[in-house]
């Protein structure tokens, strides 16, 4: 028998639970990498494994999934997939005004560990022979700057600009991964909250934030989960690196 095999970071709440959900109920084994456990149903005919791992020490994480990916039956996989949904925003407030430690976790969380893990997972499955997707769940705010979190629009205007590089180059590799950097639309998560609750004196867009969940515009995890896989279930995934689901 072969298996669907997706790989996801961030994956105890929010969208990457949502993510890990529906892709176990189509059947994938899913290997969840978060800082909490990722506790789910486990429908019959999936597989969950679940990692506590924190992703501001990335590199021994790359590595770890590195080896596990080596250790795979390559011949029982229908297609593989990584997914780098985990990212961090530090407190809203101007970059002057930001902790060190904080603004350090946002880039390294948001762009550092997806840099390495997909280094990681392109390296582990460069001879499999099946379909290879990469996906990073980016963000508007990786395309149109505001005020008061500019660790969180950085990391996420890296991980556009990473997609473009790396689709590039696996253009040119034998088999080489579909990348695609993805903008899911606005979702009501804690990271929402987060910015909602924010000093409006410190983060002058927070009224954009709580106008957004007053007028109902915000899309539960669940639903922007259903969209994210149909993008990524697109014969034509990969053809344009940097997509919205708002755009399709």
């Amino acid at each position: 028998m072969t298996r669907h095999l997706t790989l996801i970071t961030g994956a105890s709440r929010g969208l990457g639970l949502a993510l890990t959900e529906q892709l176990l109920a189509q059947g994938h084994q899913v290997l969840a990498l978060a800082r909490q456990p990722t506790v789910t149903a486990v429908p019959p005919g999936s597989a969950l494994i679940s990692w506590e791992v924190d992703l501001v020490d990335s590199e021994p994480v790359a590595e770890r999934l590195a080896g596990w990916l080596a250790a795979q039956d390559a011949s029982a996989i229908a297609s593989v997939t990584l997914i780098n949904n985990a990212g961090v925003v530090s407190d809203p407030a101007p970059l002057s005004a930001g902790r060190g430690a904080d603004l350090a976790r946002a880039l390294r969380v948001g762009l550092e560990a997806p840099m390495l893990l997909t280094a990681a997972f392109l390296r582990a499955t460069a001879a499999w022979k099946m379909p290879r997707k990469v996906l990073m769940i980016s963000s508007g705010l990786g395309r149109y700057a505001i005020a008061g979190s500019a660790a969180y629009c950085a990391a996420k205007a890296g991980m556009d600009n990473l997609a473009r590089a790396v689709a590039l180059e696996e253009a040119a590799a034998p088999n080489g991964a579909r990348v695609v950097s993805l903008a899911p639309g606005v979702i009501d998560t804690d990271m929402q909250l987060q910015l909602r609750s924010a000093s409006a004196e410190r983060f002058p867009e927070r009224e954009r934030f709580v106008g957004m969940q007053t007028g109902g515009l915000l899309m539960s995890p669940a639903l922007a989960a259903s969209k994210v896989l149909k993008v990524l279930a697109k014969a034509d995934f990969g053809s344009q690196p940097i997509t919205d689901v708002r755009d399709l």
